[in-house]
This record gives structure tokens, C-alpha cells and sequence, in this order.
């Protein structure tokens, strides 16, 4: 493969996977019931066990 069609791909494929990889993270942190177990995660450092 050469640099230009190694380019050509990042830049159209590349792209789109991108996109797809935000979006999914975006649903995963605005999903109902994230704020719950955000809140219990940030607690675990400040629990005396």
C-alpha cells in the first residue's frame, strides 16, 4: 500500500469510524441511570474499608 491510498482511507473510512466511536461513547454516558453509577464510582477512593 502506498501513502497516498493509506491517506485516502484514513481520511474517508477513518472519518466515519470516528463518528461512529463518538456516538457511541456520547450514548453510553447520557444513558439513563449513568448518573448512579457515576456518583458510586467517584465515592470508591473515599470509602474506609
Amino acid at each position: 500500500m502506498n501513502y497516498n491510498l493509506m491517506r485516502e482511507f484514513a481520511d474517508s473510512w477513518g472519518l466515519v469510524a470516528m463518528a461512529l466511536f463518538f456516538a457511541g461513547a456520547s450514548v453510553f454516558v447520557l444513558r439513563p441511570g449513568s448518573r448512579k453509577l457515576a456518583d458510586e464510582a467517584a465515592r470508591i477512593p473515599l470509602q474506609d474499608e
